[in-house]
């Protein structure tokens, strides 16, 4: 449930633009506000981006603060220096001669190869079999990951996994992020049993011990009562979307019924 805020007007967007801040009553969330923006016709908007289709190229929205509703200066002094910059130095469109396969960059997030085709008729795809045998991968790769965080539609940061206790990370700088991101990598990635470093010596000597195909943590054992209790957090959380689903469902109810 929520409580509808009052209406004012957002002077960053065109004439006859209204902005609402709603507060929730109830759920999980409670406390937390959602942001709405009504055209002038009074359709709704409830995040950014699609504000952004429906303006087009009307309205730009690279410096515009969804939930203040305000143009941050910052974001503004940066797009004038760059239109300033186009405007005296336009690029001149030239032919691309680079003859490099291109690298698949989605599904995946190691490069791989695609092949070119072409609709002439003698061409034959070929098997390249130095592709064939497994590639090498750079040790401590998971790392780089390391920083980057999932957030949802109002740009709010989501809470981190908790990991079991009896997995646990191995290599220099071991963290318990490094390693959510490295079992996550692997179960995305490899089709094989993720069970973790089979070797005891990779503590002492990692760059020589350590198992790419398995991620950066100790050997482990999924019991049954692991995964009894798993079961059961599925069950409890599978229960809280549901009920944020109908409270959901009720707001919307509620937003059309005042509407």
């Amino acid at each position: 449930m929520t409580a509808g805020g009052a209406r004012c007007e957002c002077a960053a967007l065109p004439p006859g633009w209204r902005k609402e801040e709603v507060i929730r009553k109830s759920g999980l969330s409670a406390g937390k506000s959602d942001v709405y923006y009504y055209s002038p016709s009074g359709k709704k908007f409830r995040s950014k981006p699609q504000l952004a289709r429906y303006l087009g190229n009307a309205v730009d929205l690279s410096a515009f603060d969804f939930r203040t509703g305000k143009l941050m200066a910052s974001k503004v002094q940066k797009s004038r220096q760059r239109l300033r910059a186009e405007a005296l130095h336009p690029s001149k469109g030239k032919p691309d001669l680079n003859t490099t396969l291109p690298i698949r960059q989605t599904a995946s997030i190691f490069k791989q190869p695609v092949t070119k085709v072409t609709n002439h008729p003698s061409n034959k795809v070929r098997a390249d079999p130095q592709r064939v045998t497994e590639q090498p991968r750079q040790l401590f790769w998971e790392k780089r990951l390391q920083g980057l965080s999932a957030s949802d539609v109002s740009e709010q940061i989501l809470k981190s996994m908790e990991l079991p206790k009896g997995l646990q990370g191995v290599g220099p700088g071991s963290t318990d992020e490094a390693l959510l991101s490295a079992v996550a990598s692997a179960l995305h990635t490899g089709a094989a049993p993720i069970t973790g470093q089979p070797s005891a010596a990779v503590e002492k000597n990692p760059a020589v011990w350590l198992n790419t195909a398995q991620p950066l943590c100790r050997a482990f054992v999924v019991t049954d009562e692991d995964i009894r209790k798993q079961e059961e957090r599925v069950q409890q959380v599978r229960k809280r979307l549901e009920e944020a689903l109908m409270a959901d469902i009720l707001s919307r109810a509620a937003d059309g019924d005042e509407a």
